[in-house]
């Protein structure tokens, strides 16, 4: 591989799927260099009418759909579920996101497409996945987030669990997934063959959480939500400011902890030897979070975070999206990408992870519904002027 191409160049990827979960594993794949080849409805990705809405398409679309290209078929139509077959054939990777059974139903099944392409590989996406006997339950990311065992343990004590206020069930999915169709690549360079990967929302989430299993397997615990602290570990929280600001310190470390309660105006908890590991601060945690509470009430939170950063004290600040444009680390790091929509620039999100000498980049923003039909119905698969018209009269592409 020549220094500067991304490492999924010459990679042909087929999106059938719509909203979330599916489409970013497609951004993923495209954004370091595969051709992702967006199959939507005639009407278009729903996800393209969502939220904020600037010039007939939505500002989370021209994201999503960064480097696609976007082919109209209606695949509940015998000449769209062909034509989608013969995307497929010279394809190398598949994602799909629709529900369990339905790609069967259109005659798109592994079984159906791996015979005529056996090399391809197909990645399915669904809310249970795609065996088990809740393998057909309807699955947004909002359930599956509390199937999956993150919404118990996110929120306060005695309160309704809290969803953070993104798709995480999706995102992370859609995370999974793309690793899952790397290791596949890998695995496909040895034997020659693809093969399916299945992801559920529920269980990309239950990957999250850490030591929950072993700890009610072994000694039979059960975390429950501790707002905004850690359980277990201490201190780790966040504390309001005099400003009105938040600031999140993470104090657990045993050297740490001395120097931040020096700092903090406690050095007679610095010193106690009840307070010298972890165990000790987590059976006086209510006394150690109010000193810390009461240091921090007493100050701007940048006066929080410039006396603690010269301690050597983890602490940061609670951003909005205002204040991470803003910041110089985020400019210097490349976290934002500018894009031209009609005339005008439009910020988007870098994606990650950070190659050295093959990095992602965005070429384009999400486009028009149909924007490549004729280059890839009309030159990828050799349909006529006469036929793609026909196709359009017909309902099948825009």
């Amino acid at each position: 591989m020549r220094e500067g191409t991304r490492p999924l160049e010459g990679l042909r990827v087929v999106e059938l799927g719509q909203l979330l979960a599916g489409p970013f594993t497609g951004t993923i794949l495209a954004y370091f260099g595969a051709e992702v080849i967006k199959v939507e409805p005639p009407g278009g990705d729903p996800i393209r009418g969502w939220r904020e809405v600037k010039g007939g398409t939505s500002l989370w679309y021209r994201s999503l759909g960064r480097n696609k290209k976007s082919v109209t078929l209606d695949l509940k139509s015998e000449r769209g579920r062909a034509l989608a077959l013969s995307l497929l054939d010279g394809a190398d990777v598949l994602v799909e996101n629709f529900r369990p059974g339905a790609m069967e139903q259109w005659g798109l099944g592994p079984e159906v497409v791996k015979a005529r392409n056996p090399k391809l590989i197909y990645a399915r996406i669904s809310g249970y996945g795609q065996t088990g006997p809740y393998a057909n339950k309807p699955g947004y990311a909002s359930v599956t987030e509390g199937f999956g065992g993150f919404r118990y343990l996110n929120g306060e004590p005695g309160k309704a669990p809290v969803r953070p206020n993104i798709s995480l069930g999706d995102t992370l999915s859609a995370i999974h997934a793309a690793l899952g169709i790397a290791l596949a690549i890998i695995q496909r360079q040895r034997s020659g063959e693809g093969q399916t990967i299945d992801v559920a929302l529920y269980e990309s989430v239950f990957n999250l959480l850490e030591a929950v299993v072993p700890e009610f397997d072994g000694a039979g615990l059960v975390r429950e939500p501790a707002g905004t602290t850690l359980t277990g570990i201490v201190p780790t929280n966040t504390y309001r400011c005099a400003d009105g600001r938040y600031v999140i310190i993470g104090g657990n470390g045993d050297s740490i902890f001395k120097r931040l309660m020096v700092v903090a105006g406690r050095p007679d908890m610095a010193e106690d030897p009840a307070l010298a590991d972890n165990a000790g601060r987590v059976r006086q945690e209510a006394a150690i979070d109010a000193a810390l509470a009461a240091w921090c009430a007493g100050l701007p939170a940048a006066a929080v975070i410039e006396q603690l950063e010269a301690a050597r004290v983890p602490v940061g600040p609670i951003y909005s999206v205002a204040d991470m444009v803003a910041d110089p680390h985020f400019q210097a790091r490349g976290l934002f990408e500018t894009v031209e929509v009609d005339g005008e620039p439009l910020k988007i999100p870098a994606i990650l992870p950070r190659l050295e000498t093959t990095p992602g980049r965005t070429d384009w923003p999400g486009g028009a519904v149909g924007s490549h039909n004729e280059e890839i119905l009309g030159g990828l698969l050799g349909l006529s002027g006469e036929e793609l018209a026909a196709l359009r009269a017909d309902g099948v592409i825009a």
